[in-house]
């Protein structure tokens, strides 16, 4: 009994790996943009200015010279509390 449940996890497994195969694979196509000032505190892609290193050094919420990779053309129409996303480093 225990080989039938261990053929029917590996079977399992294995679609659920080609499902997310599937996924990262038409993400990958998709035309990418870095926008600035759009991500939460520690939430950033990489390189966020001065005094940070890469991801997730972003100091606060919506730092404008913070960055994360959106859909290209999608960044300016993204609304914070602070005003809309950018293409370029905000001080």
């Amino acid at each position: 009994m225990n080989r039938t449940y261990s053929r029917l996890a590996a079977t399992l497994a294995l679609g659920l790996a080609t499902i997310a195969t599937g996924v990262h694979a038409d993400d990958a196509k998709k035309p990418m943009e870095k926008c600035f000032g759009v991500s939460q505190a520690g939430k950033n892609d990489c390189a966020a200015g001065p005094g940070t290193t890469c991801a997730g050094t972003a100091k606060k919420d919506y730092q404008g010279n913070a960055w994360v990779l959106v859909e290209k053309g999608t960044c300016t129409s993204i609304k914070t509390p602070k005003g809309h996303g950018t293409l370029e480093a905000q001080s």
